[in-house]
């Protein structure tokens, strides 16, 4: 299949966004009316995006567009570490988003109402090189290796995204099922051991949640950006129940961090020795190693071309 200066479109109809379909038709006619020349994959399953974007690699696709939410950008990434060698000198990724979870393309200023400015941003090659969070951690004593481009999430924050997982698949509707997640987990404030050497400090406490962003970590790492080659955390003991109100209300203001009990850090490299049963995901994706330590998280600095909006926030 010849590819070459082609785009590659990904769409994930499985995002959970309960008006996907409709948009990837909106987008599906912009795209034509702009007469951009694409070939169109779409996602049996979430996990197939990876796949499918390894298919592009091989293939020598000079751009790959994922029309989906983090989860879908975060294995189409995964995909693309492994042939970044092998990919031609010019290639970027893109991401339309049209999920429930849209945080990195968030952080650009754009929304699942921008697929216009994406894509005319896409045509313009509007590009721009950012970093790639990368973690290896054991599955079975087999060393693996996962990238991430938003944040890592261990403890309450992995839980509710498996607990909302779950409910998709019982309820029908991503949407839909992040209130009774919410629900189910608000009160809980399990907190975990874990013990971190974070650059040449060594961290051993319980935490309910940590986050370890590359970029805004959806609000628990505010200030990380995924280009200046270093990771935020927030580490966050457990609070008094009447106190999560508090906590979920600075997080929605952008202001996480004045919350106190969050202990924040900024390193270039994280090692996890233990995490005591606590859930990870990566960009909303659970690991499904259940004994995963230890993990080595760093920072693959300027790893990828990444195609961000013509008009970006300052």
């Amino acid at each position: 299949m010849e590819a070459t200066n082609r785009i590659g479109v990904i769409y994930n109809p499985h995002s959970g966004f309960d008006k996907s379909k409709k948009r990837w038709e909106q987008i599906r006619k912009y795209l034509e009316r702009r007469g951009v020349q694409y070939d169109f994959l779409q996602s049996e399953t979430p996990e197939s995006v990876e796949r499918l974007a390894k298919m592009m690699c091989e293939n020598g696709y000079s751009t790959i567009v994922v029309v989906g939410g983090d989860g879908s950008l975060n294995r189409a990434v995964n995909a693309i570490m492994q042939y970044r060698e092998s990919l031609p000198e010019d290639f970027a990724l893109a991401n339309i988003p049209n999920g429930i979870a849209n945080d990195f393309a968030r952080f650009w200023g754009v929304s699942v109402d921008d697929y216009k400015v994406m894509i005319d941003s896409i045509i313009a090659r509007n590009v721009r090189k950012i970093d790639v969070g990368r973690c290896t951690y054991q599955d079975d004593n087999i060393p693996q290796r996962r990238y991430f481009l938003n944040c890592i999430n261990m403890g309450l924050g992995a839980r509710l995204i498996k607990t909302t997982n779950d409910a998709t698949h019982i309820i029908g509707s991503r949407k839909l099922s992040i209130i009774p997640a919410l629900i189910s987990r608000i009160f809980e404030r399990k907190q975990y051991g874990f013990s971190f050497k974070i650059e040449t400090e060594d961290v051993v406490e319980q935490f309910m949640s940590v986050c370890i962003g590359n970029c805004h970590g959806y609000g628990q790492t505010p200030n990380s950006v995924p280009y200046n080659g270093l990771l935020d955390l927030s580490l966050i003991t457990r609070p008094k129940w009447w106190q999560l109100f508090e906590g979920f209300w600075l997080l929605g203001k952008g202001r996480f961090l004045n919350y106190k009990n969050v202990h924040p850090y900024r390193a270039r490299q994280v090692i996890v020795n233990e995490i005591d049963k606590a859930l990870v995901s990566l960009d909303g994706v659970v690991l499904q190693s259940k004994h995963p330590t230890p993990m080595k998280i760093g920072i693959e600095k300027e790893a990828l071309n990444f195609i961000v909006p013509i008009v970006s926030p300052e």
